[in-house]
């Protein structure tokens, strides 16, 4: 088996980038439409949102932990190389679940619209930091 050296800040960034592009999407961008379709009401304070985005960065970490081995197994070694590997990983592992999801949920296609806009803007930018960084 191949062991290679993981850049340990890359990952930390990353999911940095990750975390505060999803404060930014859910919050200044489309907070209010993404409110409204998961049923918010305006004004309330969402319970456990610190819990929440606690574990959001801690997801965030694992999910570029895996998404760093993606890329140096894919030979990624440039931003665009690692932002096709992270364009690739969110069509292949990300889109079609969360797509079922909102089906079965019937949930509106605009939220679905919205949740997979983040993660494919979120995927595609964690991946071509993970690679230049290297």
């Amino acid at each position: 088996m191949h062991y290679f050296h993981v850049a340990y800040l890359a990952v930390v960034v990353s999911a940095a980038i990750q975390w505060v592009l999803g404060a930014l999407w859910y919050g200044l961008l489309f907070g209010k439409p993404w409110k409204a379709m998961v049923g918010f009401k305006e004004g309330d304070k969402p319970k456990g949102a610190v819990f929440a985005m606690g574990a959001s960065f801690v997801a965030s970490l694992i999910l570029c932990f895996v998404l760093i081995h993606l890329i140096v197994w894919a030979g990624g070694v440039t931003f665009a190389r690692g932002a096709f590997v992270g364009l690739v990983s969110w069509l292949g592992f990300m889109a079609p679940p969360l797509f079922a999801q909102h089906l079965h949920e019937r949930r509106p296609f605009n939220l679905f619209a919205l949740n997979a806009g983040y993660w494919l803007l979120a995927m595609v930018l964690a991946g071509g930091v993970l690679a230049a960084w290297r």
